[in-house]
C-alpha cells in the first residue's frame, strides 16, 4: 500500500485526529491553566515556576531524540508507532492527575514534587506522543492526504481546546468550592480519563502503511547527522520554537489578563447593555477563538492548495502577530475591540497550526528523497523537543516576566505590574510570532518540489518491492 497515493476513509481520518483531541486535553491545560495553578493554588513564587518549566527541559532535550530512534527500531505486528498509544495511555493519565494534585507539604517540598510530577508528565507526554505524531508520516505515503488528515488532526485538537476552555474552571469551581486543590484534581482526573479513552481509539482505527527503505540499518550517530543536515527541518524547527512561545505566552496570560486588567465589565452590544463577571468573559473570550482557529482548520487545504504549505504558514503566523500586538492600546472596557481582535488572531492560528505538522512530514519525505534514508520517529520527536522547548520558554518567559514586573498572586496589581500583563498579552508574544516567520521565509519545499519529492520515492519503493 505504501507505493500508491493511499487515500484514507473518513473514519480512519477521524480514528487519527481523536488521538490529538487526548494529547490537546494535556496540552490546552498547560497552556491555558498551569502557570495560574503553581503560583495561585499550590502557591510556589513565579520566578522558580518559570525556572523550574526550563529546567526540564534540559531531560527532554535527551529524552525526545531517543524516544524517536526508539520508536523508529521497534517492530510489532502493530507497526513501530501505534503500540506506544496502546502501551502508555493509562500511566499518561494517571500523572496528568498528580500533576495537578497538591501535597500537604511545605513550600520547598512541594517545589521538589512538582518537578519530580512535571517532569514524569513530560517524559509520558514523550513516550505517547513522539509516536503520534510520527503516525502521521506513515499512515499515507501523499504529502496532500496528510495536509486533509492534518486538517482532520486539528479539528479535533481545537475542539479539545474548547472543552478545556469550557470545562476546567467549572469544575474546579463545582468539585473545589471550599478547597480549589481539590477542584483541580478532580477536574484533572475527569479530563485525563477522557484523554486515555481517546487514545484507545486511534490504536484500534488507525493503520501503519509507509515503512522505511528494505534492509535499511542505520546508527543513531546517522540518522542525528541526517537530522541536522536536513534544512527544511531546521528551518520549520526553529520556526515552531518562536510559534509556541508566542502561543503559550499570549495564551497563559489571557487569564491574569482578564482576572487583574479587565475584570468584571458592563458590555453594551446593539444598544442592550449587561454586566459579565471577569470569568464570564475569559471563558467566552477564549471559546469564541477557538470556534474561528476550527473554521481556520476547516479552510487550511483550500488556502495551502492555492498558495502552497510555507506561504500559507507564513502569512498567518505574521497576521497573528501583528492582531496580538493591537492589544496593547486596549483599555479594560474596549471589550468588542478585544472580542474583534481575538477572533482574527484564532482564525490566523487555525493554518499555521495545521501546516506545522504537515511540514514536518513532508520533511521526513525530503530526508528520504536526498539520502535514501527514513527516520520518521525521529523526525517527529526533534519537532517534539521544538515544540515543548517552545512551550517551556514560553512559560518560562511568562512567569518571569511577571515576576520581574512584580506581579502578587490573589492581590491588587501595581500599576507597573499591570503593565507587565498587558505587555504579555501583546508586545511580547507578538515579537516571537514575527521571528517565526522570518525563518520560513528560507524553506525550501515548495509545492513543486514536494510533487517531485513525493513522484520519486513512490516509483523507488515500487521498484524495491518489485526485486
Amino acid at each position: 500500500m505504501q507505493n500508491g497515493t493511499h487515500k484514507l476513509s473518513i473514519g480512519e481520518r477521524i480514528g487519527f485526529a481523536t488521538g490529538d483531541a487526548a494529547s490537546n486535553i494535556f496540552f490546552q491545560t498547560f497552556i491555558l491553566f498551569i502557570t495560574i495553578f503553581y503560583t495561585d493554588v499550590y502557591g510556589l513564587p513565579a520566578a522558580a515556576v518559570g525556572t523550574m518549566f526550563l529546567v526540564t527541559k534540559i531531560w527532554d532535550a535527551v529524552n525526545d531524540p531517543i524516544m524517536g530512534m526508539i520508536a523508529d527500531r521497534t517492530n510489532t505486528r502493530w507497526g513501530k508507532f501505534r503500540p506506544y498509544l496502546f502501551w502508555f495511555s493509562i500511566p499518561f493519565g494517571i500523572l496528568g492527575v498528580l500533576t495537578f494534585t497538591t501535597p500537604n507539604l511545605g513550600l520547598t517540598g512541594r517545589l521538589i514534587y512538582a518537578y519530580i510530577m512535571y517532569t514524569l508528565l513530560m517524559m509520558m507526554y514523550t513516550i505517547v506522543n513522539v509516536p503520534y505524531s510520527a503516525l502521521h508520516g506513515v499512515i499515507t505515503p501523499s504529502s496532500h492526504e496528510r495536509t486533509v488528515l492534518s486538517s482532520y488532526r486539528f479539528i479535533a485538537a481545537f475542539l479539545a481546546q474548547l472543552l478545556v476552555q469550557y470545562s476546567v474552571l467549572r469544575l474546579v469551581g463545582i468539585f473545589g468550592k471550599d478547597k480549589p486543590a481539590d477542584g483541580w484534581q478532580m477536574a484533572m482526573l475527569i479530563l485525563s480519563s477522557l484523554a486515555v479513552a481517546l487514545l484507545f481509539v486511534t490504536f484500534f482505527t488507525t493503520k501503519e502503511r509507509v515503512y522505511p527503505p528494505k534492509g535499511q540499518k542505520t546508527a543513531f550517530k546517522q540518522d542525528l547527522i541526517d537530522l541536522f543536515n536536513n534544512r527544511a527541518w531546521v528551518l520549520i524547527g526553529a520556526a515552531t520554537i518562536f510559534q509556541l512561545i508566542y502561543i503559550v505566552m499570549r495564551n497563559g496570560a489571557i487569564i491574569y489578563y482578564f482576572t487583574y486588567y479587565v475584570r468584571d465589565q458592563q458590555v453594551t452590544l446593539f444598544g442592550s447593555s449587561h454586566s459579565y463577571s471577569w470569568q464570564a468573559l475569559t471563558s467566552t473570550f477564549m471559546m469564541a477563538g477557538t470556534v474561528l482557529t476550527i473554521l481556520g482548520v476547516v479552510l487550511t487545504s483550500r488556502i495551502s492548495r492555492t498558495l502552497g504549505k510555507s506561504a500559507t504558514y507564513v502569512f498567518f503566523l505574521a497576521l497573528a502577530g501583528v492582531s496580538t500586538g493591537l492589544f496593547f492600546f486596549l483599555k479594560p472596557g474596549d471589550i468588542v475591540a478585544m472580542f474583534i481582535l481575538q477572533l482574527i488572531t484564532s482564525f490566523s492560528v487555525g493554518p499555521v497550526s495545521v501546516l506545522q505538522w504537515a511540514i514536518y512530514t513532508d520533511a521526513a519525505d525530503y530526508s528520504e528523497w536526498k539520502r535514501g534514508r527514513r527516520a520518521t520517529g525521529l523526525v517527529m520527536a526533534a519537532s517534539l523537543f521544538a515544540l515543548k522547548l517552545g512551550i517551556a520558554l514560553g512559560v518560562s518567559g511568562l512567569a518571569w516576566i511577571l515576576g520581574a514586573y512584580g506581579y502578587q498572586a490573589n492581590q491588587e496589581q501595581t500599576e507597573t505590574g499591570l503593565v507587565g500583563i498587558r505587555m504579555l498579552m501583546s508586545v511580547y508574544p507578538a515579537i516571537f510570532a514575527l521571528l517565526g516567520t522570518s525563518f520560513m521565509f528560507f524553506y525550501p519545499l515548495n509545492k513543486k518540489m514536494m510533487t517531485q519529492v513525493e513522484t520519486e520515492l513512490i516509483e523507488r519503493r515500487r521498484q524495491a518491492e518489485a526485486v
